[in-house]
């Protein structure tokens, strides 16, 4: 609203001012003017006075005396002179409303009276005797005669006077009044003007629009804020800017981060959280049957509970929680405003993995040494047959000694195999691509299973849709693959069983599935299969044709990788297995 606008706080501030001092200048001027009329009156009403009297002093014709009186005197006042003889003399008027005054009215006023008895001039305002026109009414004695001369006129023609010069003063103080507030607009709007366009301007930087410049238009102290404010913009924006880098920076860090970040204030809401941290809650509400409220996120319950004891014993809290299988680990350390606990701040670690490893370590170390420990000791066991000569003919020895030889070829495969899996999974594999004719590549690898598969009665296909005839890849690690595969399939498959190898090739793509009718993988241990010394059969109770070290399928997967390809199973127990590689057929 104009009223609640500085242009209009000021104009009117301006404008009542100006009034208030019209009104006071105006009261003070009505009065002075009122006096100074009446004054007027009373002097020039006087000198008529005087001037009679000394006409009367000095003249004795009576008719000379009336007649230079009706000259000298105003025609609108009347003249009365008391002769010394008592004899009353009264003077025409054009002023109808004045009449003639009588002896006895004029002996009534002791005032008038005085001016024969005292013999001193007298001024003053009173009402004719019969009438309601008020006079002034000045009086004053003959000098060496008994005798006085009034003068009086109606207030009328001072009243005019007045109401003529009121009317002036109240139109001086019009214009001055319409003057004003002409200024006071004029003036409030060029102060204001500045104003307005900063507060505009500041309209603008609360938008976000920093580039905003007010116009300097003066050099006064307007200019001065005009360019305080120009500053204030560009620091503003430097330092917006500043922290929006900040900002952005920290939230990118936060969210590239591996373990997950909440930020808590003291009620539990979250203020900021990162992707791994939402997968944490969410499944943390989804293991504890509950929905999350994605308006008003807060902490669940039990992680609540770590909030407070964060916040009352004003140190970090370490936590393992397990939710959906996996191993947590939170550190929730609190955030202070000065001395005051504003919120918590919580990093979530995911430690599956590490414990796995370690898991895995663990066992790494327990596998190799169960498949160390029957060699060796098979080793030793005979070896000291040996040399105790419990072995007493030639071909016993012989027989111990082509043991303790198996035995320590075995080992020498088992380190050669650690070998090689521990440089692929290095990422030190050497890979020689040739360019191998698939269909010989192929036959060559089921011809030499071929005897093996009829030996353990069973049934090897190999099937064939090769569309090209050569494919790049390294034969030796591609047939160790294949090796392993079919040899595994064998193994596991009774008599009268079946292995199908099917070999597809084309532009794209290198494609083979080994199909068998054994005993197939359980469902928990299809996820293991590829990991190093893991067997489905954890009691290792195996007969002699099943015995291997459980690296073979770690091996072939390293390979397959290594050649841009990947290799997956599917199994069910007691019907077969499926091995499926694929890989590209053109490297180079």
């Amino acid at each position: 609203m104009f009223w609640r606008s500085v242009v209009g706080k000021l104009a009117v501030t301006i404008l009542l001012l100006v009034s208030f001092i019209l009104f006071i200048l105006t009261i003070l001027l009505l009065e002075f003017f009122e006096n100074f009329h009446i004054e007027e009156a009373e002097q020039d009403l006087m000198q008529t006075a005087t001037k009679v009297s000394v006409m009367v002093e000095q003249y004795d014709n009576k008719e000379l005396i009336h007649e230079t009186t009706e000259r000298v005197k105003d025609p609108s006042s009347r003249v009365v002179i008391v002769f010394d003889d008592g004899q009353f003399w009264n003077s025409n008027s054009r002023n109808k409303k004045l009449t003639e005054i009588k002896d006895d009215w004029l002996k009534k006023d002791d005032d008038l009276q005085a001016v024969l008895t005292m013999q001193k001039d007298v001024k003053k305002q009173t009402v004719l005797a019969g009438t309601d026109t008020e006079v002034l009414m000045v009086g004053t004695p003959v000098k060496g005669k008994n005798g006085a001369v009034f003068v009086y006129q109606s207030l009328d023609v001072v009243d005019q006077t007045k109401a003529e010069t009121t009317k002036r003063i109240f139109l001086a103080a019009g214009i001055a009044i319409i003057l004003t507030t002409i200024f006071a607009f004029f003036l409030s709007t060029r102060i204001t003007s500045p104003l307005i366009k900063m507060r505009e301007a500041a309209f603008d930087l609360t938008r976000g629009e920093f580039n905003t410049k007010v116009p300097i238009l003066t050099h006064d102290e307007i200019g001065e804020l005009a360019m305080a404010f120009n500053r204030m913009g560009r620091q503003l924006k430097f330092h917006i800017n500043a922290l929006r880098q900040e900002k952005e920076q920290l939230s990118s860090i936060v969210s590239s981060m591996a373990d997950g970040v909440i930020t808590l204030n003291r009620n539990g809401d979250m203020i900021v959280i990162n992707p791994p941290a939402e997968r944490f809650i969410e499944d943390w509400y989804f293991e504890h049957n509950q929905t999350i409220d994605q308006e008003n996120r807060q902490l669940p319950q039990e992680l609540n509970m770590i909030l407070q004891n964060v916040i009352q014993e004003e140190k970090e809290v370490l936590q393992e929680i397990s939710v959906q299988g996996r191993n947590w680990v939170m550190i929730m350390t609190p955030l202070y405003d000065q001395k005051y606990v504003r919120g918590a701040v919580a990093v979530i670690r995911d430690m599956t993995e590490e414990r796995r490893l370690d898991k895995l370590r663990k066992d790494f170390i327990a596998n190799v040494s169960h498949e160390l420990r029957t060699p060796i000791s098979m080793m030793q066991g005979y070896s000291e047959a040996i040399v105790d000569d419990i072995a007493e003919s030639k071909e016993e020895k012989n027989d111990l000694a082509q043991i303790i030889h198996e035995e320590s070829l075995r080992m020498g495969r088992l380190v050669n195999e650690l070998l090689d899996i521990a440089r692929m999974e290095a990422g030190h594999i050497q890979l020689n691509i040739e360019t191998v004719p698939v269909d010989n590549f192929v036959e060559r690898i089921i011809k030499k299973f071929k005897g093996l598969a009829d030996e353990n009665k069973i049934s090897l296909h190999l099937i064939k849709d090769i569309t090209k005839q050569t494919a790049g890849f390294d034969p030796d690690r591609i047939e160790q693959v294949f090796t392993n595969l079919i040899d595994n399939a064998i193994r596991h498959t009774d008599e009268k069983g079946f292995v199908n190898v099917t070999v597809s090739v084309n532009n794209k793509e290198f494609y083979v599935t080994i199909e068998d009718s054994g005993s197939g993988i359980p469902e928990e241990d299809l996820p293991f299969v590829f990991e190093r010394f893991y067997k489905a059969d954890k009691s290792r109770m195996r007969s002699n044709k099943k015995k291997g070290t459980g690296l073979g399928l770690a091996i072939a997967k390293n390979i397959v990788e290594a050649h841009q390809g990947t290799i997956t199973v599917k199994s069910k127990v007691n019907k077969g297995t499926t091995f499926i590689v694929k890989f590209p057929s053109n490297l180079k």
